[in-house]
């Protein structure tokens, strides 16, 4: 048990240290009103399940998304980055009120928070599939637990950080640009790192 517990423990960490940003990113952006910072955890939540869900799914011998497709899922931050980076140009120079600012992620919700956390793991997906299908049915569950269990601690850690008043008065000058820029520079990794703009090419090649 505790190994198996162990071993959740550095995968989780290994698989999701990045996600550390964007969440940090997203509780940023509650301080502003931009969004709820509950929206922020449930979206965690609910992206996370999701590729839990899909890669116990693949684990059984099913394939839900083709591998070398997944990594289109990166156009969702991609496509909430340029929205906010959208609102920000066409925001300058007018007198408009920063209370009254909404950042690239209010588009998109909770929801929106989802696909961020589907897209920003969704190579986690080949890590979680051979755990699961290599795993007896009880460690899988643990390892499921303890995957949840650090979801809130990621969502604490990202919280304290993201609406401490010393980061969000260094970071107020340059918010509206940094949300788009992170959204946007995750969304082109995804799709870089995944090969699916090359594979797109190729097909009308």
């Amino acid at each position: 048990m505790i190994a198996t517990i162990a071993a959740a423990v550095g995968l989780f960490a290994a698989t999701n240290i990045d996600d550390i940003v964007v969440l940090t990113v997203l509780f940023l952006a509650t301080t502003r009103g931009a969004l709820p910072g509950w929206k922020v955890i449930a979206g965690q939540y609910l992206g996370f399940i999701a590729l839990v869900a899909i890669s116990v799914v693949a684990a059984a011998g099913l394939t839900i998304v083709p591998d070398e497709w997944v990594g289109f899922l990166g156009l969702i931050p991609l496509g909430i980055g340029l929205y906010g980076l959208i609102r920000t140009l066409r925001r300058r120079g007018k007198d408009d009120d920063d209370n009254d600012d909404e950042s690239a992620i209010r588009a998109g919700g909770l929801l929106g928070v989802a696909g961020i956390t589907i897209a920003n793991g969704a190579d986690n997906i080949s890590l979680y599939t051979p755990v699961f299908r290599t795993s007896p049915i009880a460690d899988t569950v643990v390892t499921i637990v303890v995957f949840l269990i650090l979801v809130a601690v990621w969502c604490l850690i990202a919280r304290l950080v993201g609406t401490r008043r010393a980061v969000t008065e260094a970071l107020e000058k340059v918010e509206h640009w940094l949300v788009p820029a992170v959204f946007i520079g995750l969304g082109l990794y995804i799709l870089i790192e995944s090969g699916v703009i090359v594979r797109f090419i190729d097909l009308f090649a």
